[in-house]
């Protein structure tokens, strides 16, 4: 059976390709291949990748197709800049969740200006995100920004998604300033509503545009079936949708939560169909419930090499001892000292069986904190103000949950209870976080292809439904 379909995954280290053949509405995963990046030519690395494929007997067909998703550039650093803290925090993190953005900074009209002009000055964001009142509500917080962001006069580029009365007096003073401006439709233009999408689209477009210019990736997108390059979160985020929810012709298996433990980071993804048809009123106030169908976070501070000092430090050494699942006799200064090594060496491979159950400890830690902090809970004590009555659900509701799939080099590294324990052990002891209520089937990427589902959902939908429901869960 010859591949006709290679999908990519451009990364900062290696460009990774998995082969799959598309034929009678079935898709078959053939095998996968990586190779290091090339900074000075992306096509290097994906050539590298496709001949480790070769080189297991695979046969590419002459109309091979060919996709890509990329993480390659780190995603653009971006500041947002609004009226209310918690409203501008919380559009920021939907408009990034998918289009290839990192927040690397909220401020809101509570800091003083010398505050956010010195944001920005050390920040140096690719992207600013400039929001701030509902259609008809405030607009002099919005032209006070856009002073602000004219006075420091950096080389980002402003996506102008504030009240739509306030918009065309902001974009002047860009024009004027020689700034790059998008204007977009106000990312928040009622209390009870996000719209997002056309910021998440303008500020996708400013990735891709900087990771061909940065990364020499444009003779490497031109070779694309639909010359785009998805950012891999987006396209895991993807895969988790389309799971979920299903199909036209494929009910999906409900609700959904993703680990995804890498590096640098560790993501939590959560897809709830039921709540794809719930109204306006029944969602409540956007900055206070989390009931939107998808929904992303990123610990930027817990990864496994990169921020591996980040995990001790949320949680303390002592509880990464205590999540050993053998007894080495290990002290918090091994602790202290392992997660040094790490951050020194991101290659670093255990070289013991040890070492290796450091690791897993440390992505059990990393997964209890994110999964916590993703997920809602019960309030502890009244709140008259809020009409919040103390044992009262808060948050993302994820009880209902039956499926949750995890991504990640630990998980493939280990295996049988090891490896189910990663996760396990926060479901087992939920407390006061809305966690399923019954054991969650738990399944694994072992292909380590989940990338590719996202990337192929958006052209073969069926077919890659039908491939995560027979590999994937195994349904």
């Amino acid at each position: 059976m010859k591949a006709n379909i290679l999908v990519y995954d451009v990364g900062s280290t290696y460009t990774k390709g998995a082969a799959f053949a598309l034929a009678d509405g079935k898709l078959t995963f053939l095998a996968r291949g990586q190779h290091p990046t090339t900074l000075e030519n992306i096509s290097d690395g994906a050539r590298g990748a496709e001949a480790e494929i070769r080189a297991k007997g695979v046969e590419f067909a002459p109309d091979m197709v060919r996709f890509s998703s990329c993480s390659a550039a780190g995603g653009l650093r971006m500041v947002a800049m609004g009226y209310m803290p918690r409203v501008t925090a919380k559009a920021a993190k939907e408009v990034a969740m998918t289009a290839g953005a990192r927040v690397m900074e909220v401020v809101s009209a509570d800091e003083p200006p010398e505050f956010r002009e010195e944001v920005l000055r050390e920040i140096k964001p690719d992207i600013i995100l400039l929001s701030g009142g509902t259609d008809g509500g405030d607009m002099a917080n919005v032209l006070e920004n856009a002073d602000i962001i004219c006075k420091v006069h950096g080389e980002g580029t402003v996506i102008l998604g504030c009240n739509k009365f306030a918009q065309r007096e902001a974009a002047e003073k860009f024009r004027a300033a020689g700034i790059d401006c998008i204007r977009v439709p106000n990312i928040l233009p009622t209390i009870h509503e996000l719209n997002v999408k056309p910021a998440r689209i303008a500020i996708h477009e400013q990735f891709i545009n900087q990771i061909t210019h940065a990364k020499g990736l444009q003779e490497f997108r031109d070779s694309l079936a639909d010359q785009t390059v998805i950012p891999t979160p987006g396209a895991v985020l993807l895969a988790s949708e389309l799971l979920a929810k299903g199909s036209y012709e494929q009910e999906g298996v409900g609700g959904v939560i993703l680990v995804d433990i890498g590096g640098a980071t560790t993501d939590i993804h959560s897809a709830l169909p039921e709540l794809i048809d719930m109204n306006i009123e029944e969602r409540g106030l956007v900055v206070s419930n989390e009931k939107q169908f998808s929904y992303r976070t990123v610990e930027g501070n817990l990864g496994l090499r990169v921020s591996a000092t980040g995990i001790p430090e949320a949680v303390g050494d002592k509880a990464v001892l205590r999540a050993m699942d053998h007894d080495y006799g290990l002290t918090s200064e091994d602790v202290e000292n392992y997660v040094d090594l790490l951050e020194a060496h991101n290659d670093h491979i255990p070289a013991d069986e040890k070492e290796a159950c450091l690791d897993r400890a440390l992505a059990a830690c990393a997964a209890d904190v994110a999964i916590r902090r993703h997920a809602g809970y019960y309030a502890k004590e009244a709140d008259p103000v809020m009409g919040i009555m103390a044992g009262a659900p808060m948050g993302r509701d994820l009880r209902n949950v039956r499926q949750v799939l995890c991504v990640g080099g630990i998980f493939l590294h280990c295996h049988g209870e090891e490896r189910e324990n990663i996760v396990r052990r926060t479901f087992d002891n939920p407390g006061i976080s809305l966690l399923p209520l019954n054991d969650p089937d738990i399944w694994f990427d072992e292909d380590y292809i989940l990338y590719a589902m996202g990337v192929l959902a958006q052209h073969f939908p069926e077919e890659v439904l039908s491939y995560m429901k027979e590999h994937v869960i195994k349904k």
